[in-house]
């Protein structure tokens, strides 16, 4: 349904009189005027405001260790002035592990308008408080410094170096042919040379620094104090020496002398060339002076070698050959045998030796020799008869009133000795003519008389049925025969007793 309502005064619209109108203009204008002042003073506070922050700095406050330093531009200048002494600091001491000790440095941010920040001076300033110092590894043996390396690897590079200096083809190789033999103390160059031996091997087996060696980090303010690794190399090999002089005592041998003094025999021997075969008496003063490196490397070795075995001798008697007189049977043949010593080095220099292995390669064939008893100018006691196809013609005992001291044979003109023995008579005598006495060294001495010539001399050793002569006549003779005699300690016996 629609309801339809009559207008009322209220619904009409204001009457404006001229006064309101001229009051309201006045106060639009005012409006205005007040926008634009505080549009002209907004736009001075903000240009203002932009003046202000186009000269306003940032910088930053430095601290050292809690200590105001000075300002500067940014962190990075200190940085840059780290890394700047850091750079010449090595360009000067190359070999060396160059730090630049800073401390503790903090930043406090801030910012100013127009504020004078003087970085230049904040970092001379800096600096100047900084400490340029050399960053090393100390070396000491049994507590003594004797170097600084650039740092723990140049250390041990340095201490391998030395170790390496005595340990051969290394941990576990055999040497070559090229590198240096090393000989046993049994080795003999003579035997060697007589029979080539196989080519000799060395093992490493273990290998030690003796001493106490530690390392360590380390600053020095000094950097040539820091070492470059040849040298620090040179002082832990080089080291002193201890002039030593011993005279020798009742007693000293060369090996007691080196045992006592712990001196190796082969410096013995270096020093004192005069010594052979070993041989020393008291008085003699020997010079033990010995090399002291600020390090003993010592090594142990495993030397193999082959040793020449000389043939053995077999000695066999031959009564039938004259005393002193020998020949070889069988010439014989050298064997081999391979021996391993375990060697104890102290700097290279043999302190000890002994076998631990020996392996037969070849056996030795032993040499034969007959060496001859016969004495010569001895008799053997049992007597030939001294003429071939004999006949006697007077036997021993009483003849004519007296005794006949011997028998009287013929036969073959030669006579012959009847034992080995000494010609101690060749001549005439009386009553037998030419005689011929032989001495049979043992007792026993025969007699040949009558005989017209001698075929020997005093002093000629013979042998059993050498010729002495010819048979005669000379002397107390009534014909050619030979008188023989065999006379015991003095006494003439009858020959016929003995001879066979």
């Amino acid at each position: 349904m629609t309801v339809f309502r009559n207008k009322g005064p209220a619904d009409q619209p204001p009457i404006q009189t001229p006064a309101a109108d001229e009051g309201k203009t006045v106060r639009v204008k005012w409006m205005a005027v007040a926008g634009l002042a505080l549009i002209a003073l907004a736009a001075a506070w903000f240009g203002v405001r932009a003046h202000i922050e186009a000269n306003t700095v940032s910088f930053y406050h430095v601290y050292k260790d809690g200590e105001a330093i000075g300002t500067v531009d940014s962190k990075e200048d200190v940085e840059q002035l780290t890394a700047r002494l850091e750079a010449e600091a090595r360009q000067a001491h190359p070999n060396a592990t160059m730090i630049v000790e800073t401390g503790r440095i903090t930043y406090e941010p801030d910012n100013a308008y127009k504020a004078e920040v003087n970085s230049a001076a904040t970092l001379a300033r800096l600096a100047d408080t900084f400490a340029v110092t050399a960053a090393g590894a100390e070396v000491r043996v049994n507590g003594k410094l004797i170097g600084i390396a650039k740092d723990e690897a140049a250390a041990q590079r340095v201490l391998e170096r030395v170790q390496e200096q005595y340990a051969g083809a290394g941990e576990g190789a055999a040497k070559t042919a090229s590198e240096p033999e090393v000989k046993a103390l049994a080795y003999d160059a003579a035997t060697a040379a007589a029979a080539p031996a196989a080519p000799e091997s060395s093992e490493l087996v273990s290998i030690k620094i003796v001493e106490d060696v530690h390392t360590a980090d380390i600053r020095v303010a000094d950097p040539d104090r820091v070492s470059g690794e040849d040298e620090l190399f040179e002082r832990l090999i080089q080291g002193t020496t201890r002039p030593t002089q011993y005279t020798v005592q009742e007693g000293d041998c060369v090996g007691c002398i080196a045992q006592k003094f712990e001196v190796p025999m082969e410096t013995i021997h270096a020093n004192n060339p005069w010594i052979v075969d070993e041989i020393v008496r008291p008085g003699d003063v020997l010079d033990l002076t010995i090399e002291q490196p600020a390090v003993t490397v010592q090594t142990i070795e495993r030397v193999t070698e082959t040793i020449t075995l000389e043939p053995p001798v077999e000695i066999r008697e031959n009564p039938d050959m004259p005393t002193g007189t020998t020949e070889v049977i069988r010439p014989g043949k050298a064997g081999e045998k391979r021996v391993t010593y375990k060697q104890i080095k102290q700097n290279g220099k043999l302190l000890s030796e002994e076998p631990v292995e020996e392996t037969l390669v070849r056996e030795a064939v032993p040499k034969v020799v007959m060496k001859g008893t016969k004495v010569l100018g001895e008799g053997t006691g049992t007597f030939a008869w001294p003429v071939n196809n004999y006949r006697i013609t007077s036997k021993y005992g009483p003849r004519w009133g007296r005794q006949h001291k011997g028998i009287d044979l013929v036969g073959n003109s030669s006579i012959l000795a009847s034992d080995n023995g000494v010609v101690e008579f060749a001549g005439r005598k009386n009553g037998y003519g030419n005689a011929v006495i032989i001495d049979h060294n043992n007792g026993y001495k025969t007699l040949y008389g009558h005989m017209s010539s001698l075929s020997v001399e005093q002093g000629e050793i013979v042998e059993k049925g050498d010729k002495l002569g010819v048979m005669g006549t000379t002397g107390n003779s009534t014909g050619i025969h030979l008188h023989f005699e065999i006379i015991k300690d003095g006494e003439v016996l009858n020959p016929l007793n003995y001879l066979k």
